[in-house]
């Protein structure tokens, strides 16, 4: 028995060669436990993280394939549990930024939807400008393009802006 045992360790894969293999079907199995592409792969790794901490008795195991299924159904019922109980907790709303801005709590909140719809470089510019300070030089840098364009991007998402903010206003005079 303890020359089998032997043999047993010798013959089993090393982490690396077994998290490789068992990737697709791991992938697969998360996927239709969680039903989402990020939350399969989220899933998918922390059951290998776990099976890296363990892995002496994974790899022990006499059906590891099992072993780590087992494991991957705990950790995704585990997060099926109350939120109070859950590390991280998302909302609809973004963090407010470090640095004060001129305008009030309410008035970015009241803000955020308008400016989470506008196309995406437009919304990019709005936050990169104003949520997280950026000068338009730093902005073209990270967009890569010029500054020209940052402020005519700008510009347009401001007009879009104000548009929106003042048919909003006009609404709320006729009622």
């Amino acid at each position: 028995m303890l020359i089998a045992n032997q043999r047993h360790a010798q013959d089993a894969p090393t982490f690396e060669e077994y998290a490789a293999s068992a990737w697709p079907r791991l992938y697969r199995t998360a996927y239709l436990l969680a039903g989402s592409h990020a939350d399969a792969e989220d899933l998918a790794q922390q059951t290998l993280v776990q099976a890296y901490r363990t892995w002496n008795k994974v790899s022990r195991a006499d059906q590891p394939a099992a072993y780590l299924r087992r494991m991957m159904t705990n950790l995704y019922i585990s997060g099926r549990r109350p939120k109070s109980r859950r590390f991280e907790l998302l909302t609809d709303t973004p963090p407010e930024p470090r640095t004060g801005c001129g305008s009030g709590h309410e008035d970015r909140l009241e803000l955020w939807p308008h400016v989470a719809s506008l196309p995406p470089r437009q919304r990019a510019v709005i936050v990169l400008r104003y949520y997280e300070q950026l000068s338009e030089r730093e902005i073209a840098e990270t967009l890569g393009c010029s500054t020209g364009n940052v402020k005519s991007t700008a510009h347009r998402a401001l007009a879009a802006l104000r548009a929106v903010i003042g048919s909003d206003a006009h609404e709320g005079e006729g009622a």
